[in-house]
């Protein structure tokens, strides 16, 4: 008969347990970190493309391009 070493695995000694739980607590908190890097990553790029284009129809509006109507219709879309 085979005794029991950890709770209700006879082949796991109790210091496997230890470092199973610590590599699933890595495994979460590394995916976690990664979605939320993904996010903040998705929403900087979107307000820099904004920003941009903020920044074009400034130019054109400089230029003479567009007349003040215009400029303040188009900047009210991008800005929502």
């Amino acid at each position: 008969m085979i005794p029991m070493m950890g709770p209700g695995f006879p082949y796991m000694d109790p210091g496997s347990v230890g470092w199973m739980m610590l590599g699933s607590l890595v495994f979460w908190a590394g995916l976690i970190l990664l979605a939320v890097f993904a996010i903040a990553r998705l929403t900087l790029g979107a307000r820099r493309e904004r920003s941009e284009a903020i920044t074009i129809l400034d130019q054109r509006l400089a230029r003479g391009d567009i007349d003040a109507e215009e400029y303040r219709a188009r900047k009210a879309l991008l800005t929502g």
